[in-house]
């Protein structure tokens, strides 16, 4: 007898399949831990087939490192549309500030997959692990650029560290629910500790 408990599927493109299950893929990555999440839940929400996804995704570590690489794909896009609209001259606190206040509006859509990571370092692949550190060299070169420090060894240290620190405190703002009223502190904190360990502003 046939079952007719399966969920009727739509034919789609492979470009809007491969979309369907990255959406259904981020959803569920961004509401349960890693290890919670199943290709077969993925697939059902997609409205495809286990058999299907994998003809675009080796499994559910390719997938999931695809969603961090879009992530943060979409972060820097944001960040850089936010700076483009800035008036020329503005100073490098400034578009620094301006950065930061996309980074936390970038978090608060979904603090808990955001801070995964560092709740539980190592729970997430290799693969993520490794896409999300090559995405923190590009910032560090790009912060580079930006305040064009010396080449003092100090100033290289104050570049790695000013995202650690970012982090750091952007984890403690989403341990207390992404307060609005708490965005000028936290960003004032992280600009000053940039300042502090710089020893001036660069630029």
């Amino acid at each position: 007898m046939a079952r007719t408990d399966r969920q009727p599927r739509t034919r789609l493109a492979p470009d809007s399949r491969r979309a369907a299950i990255q959406d259904a893929a981020a959803e569920a990555f961004a509401t349960h831990p890693y290890a919670e999440v199943t290709i077969s839940a993925i697939a059902r929400q997609a409205g495809a087939s286990d058999a299907l996804l994998y003809r675009y995704f080796s499994g559910k570590e390719d997938l999931y490192a695809e969603i961090v690489r879009l992530s943060i794909d979409r972060l820097i896009t944001q960040q850089a549309a936010a700076l483009g609209a800035l008036p020329s001259g503005v100073p490098v606190r400034d578009r620094l500030r301006e950065a930061a206040q996309v980074y936390l509006d970038h978090i608060a859509t979904h603090p808990d997959a955001w801070a995964m990571p560092l709740r539980s370092p190592g729970t997430e692949p290799a693969s993520a692990a490794a896409i999300r550190l090559a995405a923190c060299r590009d910032y560090v070169e790009r912060l580079r650029q930006l305040l064009a420090p010396s080449a003092q060894l100090r100033h290289e240290y104050a570049l790695w560290g000013y995202f650690g620190f970012l982090d750091a405190a952007c984890l403690q703002w989403v341990e207390r629910g992404c307060p609005d009223d708490d965005r000028q502190a936290l960003i004032d904190a992280v600009l000053g500790a940039l300042e502090g360990a710089l020893g001036d502003w660069a630029a």
